[in-house]
C-alpha cells in the first residue's frame, strides 16, 4: 500500500508552513493514522542526529515528534546549511556531501532528484499519510526549472496542494491571487485550497474577501488561523525567539541569561528549556551592552566559528564576556561556543572558510577542524563540577554532537577539567567531553539543558550565587511531557479553524478529483 499524501506550500518564507505541517501531523496521529512528515530541501542551521547518526533539519524532527515517530533521514533528504553569505554545506542523506555557491548549487541540485525521490517513496512504502512541505515561495519563477521541492514534489508524490498565506505582513489576498496567477495550468491544478494563518481580530471581517478570493482564484479558503503563542521549537533564524531585546521578559524573571546572538547562530533550541523555567528571562543579545546586566552568558552553536568569533571581537562583545567572566559570573559555551572559548581555532582544511584566530582563551583547549564531521547522539552523567554549576555534579545527560572540530587539551601545564562522561549511541565508544575552569564552562553537547531538572539546577545556582532561595518544585518541567502538550494544542487550534472534513476529503480524493 503506498501512503496518501497532502502537501503544504506558501505564498512565501516564514508564513507558517512548518507550523501547520507540525499541526496536521498531530491531527492524523490523534485520528489513528501512521504519518510522516517528508521536506525534500531544507535551508536551516537548526539540525538535529537521528539515532543512526545522520543529520536532518530540525522542522522534520519536530514533526516526527508530533506525528509521534522516530525521525529518520528519509523525512529531509536534503539539507543546506548557509557557511557565509553565499555558501552552503549540502548535506544529503545525513551526510557532508559537498559545499557550493548559490550558482553551482542551482546547476548542481538536479542531480539530487533520484535520491530525492528514493526517500520519499521509503516513507510512501511503510506509512498511511505523508504530509509534505514546500520552501520559500513555489513560484520563484526564476528558480522554476530547477525546483527538487516545491511543485516538483507535488508531481512526483501526485499529491494535492493547499497553500497558506500569511495575513499578518499585509496583502494576504494579492498574495494568493499573485501566487495562484504565476502557476502554470498544471500547477494549479494540485491547489485544492487556501489557508490564511496569524489572523488577528474579528473573522467576521474578512468573510467578504474570503468570497472574493475564491471568486478570482476559484479555489476555497479552508481556514482562518488565528495568531498564537505555542513553545514548540523554531525551524530557523526567522525566529521570533530571536527577536528579544533587553527589556523582554524583565517582567518574567529576577535573573537574565543573555545568549550571544551570533550572525551564523545554530541549534539556539539548546536553550529552550531555559526559557521555561521560572525566575529568569532568556534573551538573544547582539550588542555588548546587552551583556552587562546579565546573569549568566551563553555563547551558542555557529555555522561559522571563525568569522562569528572575529564578529564579536569587532563589535565588543569578546571584552564583554571576558569582564564578565572576570568578576566571577559564569560563562557556558556550546558546540562553537565552547570553541569560541579556548585559546585557538584552526580551519586548515577549508571546511569552514578557511583561516585561523586566536580563541578568547577563557579555557585551555584549542581546535582544529578536520574533514569528518562528527554527529553522534550522546548520553551520560556530569562529571564532579566545581564552580557555581557545582549541584550538575552526577546528574544525567542527554543530546547530539555535530561538529567538523576536534578540541584538545593546550600543549604544557593547562588547569582545567572535563564536564561530562557520554557514551555514543551509534558506535558505542566512550567519551571525556567539555573542560571547565573557574566559572567558564564548554560542551559538544546540542540538548544539554533539556534532560531531567538540568535546567531548573542552573537557575537554582544564578539564585544561589546571590544570596537567594530558588524554590525548584515551581519549575519542575518534563521536556517530553511538555512538548506533548503543546502539539496537542496546536491540533486543537487548527481543528478549531481549519475545515478538516475538507482536508480529509482532499486527501481521499488525491489528484483525481478534477
Amino acid at each position: 500500500m503506498v501512503a496518501k499524501s497532502i502537501m503544504l506550500q506558501g505564498t512565501a518564507s516564514n508564513v507558517g508552513k512548518s507550523i501547520i505541517t507540525t499541526g496536521l501531523c498531530r491531527i492524523f496521529k490523534q485520528d489513528g493514522y501512521k504519518v510522516a512528515p517528508f521536506k525534500s530541501q531544507n535551508m536551516a542551521l537548526n539540525s538535529f542526529i537521528t539515532k543512526e547518526g545522520l543529520e536532518i533539519g530540525r522542522a522534520q524532527v519536530v514533526q516526527a515528534e508530533a506525528a509521534g515517530i522516530e525521525p529518520e533521514v528519509d523525512m529531509n533528504p536534503v539539507l543546506l546549511k548557509p557557511t557565509g553569505d553565499s555558501k552552503s554545506q549540502v548535506v544529503v542523506h545525513g551526510k557532508i556531501w559537498t559545499e557550493l555557491n548559490a550558482i553551482d548549487y542551482y546547476r548542481f541540485k538536479q542531480g539530487l532528484t533520484s535520491m530525492v525521490k528514493e526517500s520519499y517513496e521509503r516513507l510512501a512504502a511503510k506509512f498511511d499519510i505523508i504530509v509534505l512541505e514546500g520552501a520559500g515561495s513555489p513560484t520563484e519563477i526564476n528558480l522554476r526549472d530547477n525546483d527538487i521541492v516545491n511543485m516538483f514534489m507535488a508531481r512526483l508524490a501526485s499529491c494535492p496542494v493547499l497553500l497558506i498565506a500569511d495575513i499578518d505582513r499585509g496583502g494576504v489576498f494579492a498574495s494568493l491571487a499573485g501566487t495562484m496567477l504565476l502557476f502554470t495550468e498544471a500547477e494549479r491544478h494540485h491547489v485544492k485550497g487556501f489557508i490564511i494563518n496569524k489572523f488577528r481580530g474579528d473573522k467576521s471581517l474578512l468573510q467578504d474577501g474570503l468570497r472574493q478570493i475564491n471568486d478570482i482564484t476559484q479555489k476555497p479558503v479552508l481556514g482562518v488561523v488565528p495568531y498564537f503563542h505555542l513553545d514548540i521549537d523554531d525551524e530557523d533564524s526567522q525566529s521570533e525567539r530571536l527577536e528579544s531585546g533587553p527589556e523582554d521578559g524583565a517582567e518574567s524573571g529576577a535573573f537574565k541569561i543573555a545568549v550571544v546572538r551570533l550572525p551564523h547562530i545554530s541549534n539556539y533550541t539548546d536553550f529552550n528549556a531555559l526559557n521555561r523555567v521560572g525566575g529568569v528571562s532568556v534573551q538573544y543579545c547582539a550588542a555588548a551592552r546587552d551583556l552587562d546586566t546579565a546573569s549568566l552568558i551563553i555563547i551558542p552553536g555557529t555555522k561559522n566559528t571563525i568569522r562569528d568569533l572575529a564578529w564579536m571581537r569587532k563589535n565588543g562583545l569578546e571584552n564583554a564576556v571576558k569582564n564578565h567572566a572576570a568578576s566571577g559570573k559564569p560563562v557556558f559555551g556550546v558546540c562553537g561556543g565552547y570553541q569560541i572559548l579556548g585559546r585557538h581555532i584552526a580551519d586548515p582544511l577549508n571546511m569552514e572558510g578557511g583561516g585561523e584566530i586566536e580563541g578568547m582563551g577563557l579555557l585551555p583547549v584549542e581546535t582544529v577542524f578536520e574533514s569528518e564531521k562528527h554527529r553522534t547522539r550522546v548520553s551520560g552523567k556530569f562529571l564532579t563540577l566545581g564552580g557555581i554549576f557545582h549541584e550538575l555534579s552526577g546528574k544525567e545527560i542527554e543530546g547530539y554532537e555535530i561538529h567538523m572540530g576536534s578540541t584538545k587539551p593546550c600543549g604544557g601545564i593547562c588547569r582545567y577539567e572535563p564536564i561530562a562522561r557520554l557514551k555514543d549511541s551509534v558506535s558505542g565508544e566512550e567519551l571525556i567531553d567539555g573542560a571547565y575552569t573557574g566559572t567558564v564552562y564548554g560542551t559538544y553537547v546540542h540538548g544539554i539543558f533539556d534532560a531531567g531538572n538540568i535546567a531548573s539546577t542552573v537557575v537554582k545556582a544564578l539564585y544561589n550565587a546571590n544570596g537567594l532561595e530558588y524554590d525548584c518544585t515551581l519549575s519542575e518541567i518534563s521536556t517530553k511531557r511538555h512538548k506533548e502538550e503543546q502539539y496537542d494544542m496546536l491540533a486543537n487550534i487548527l481543528r478549531d479553524s481549519i475545515d478538516m472534513d475538507a482536508v480529509y476529503k482532499i486527501l481521499d480524493d488525491g489528484m483525481t478529483n478534477r
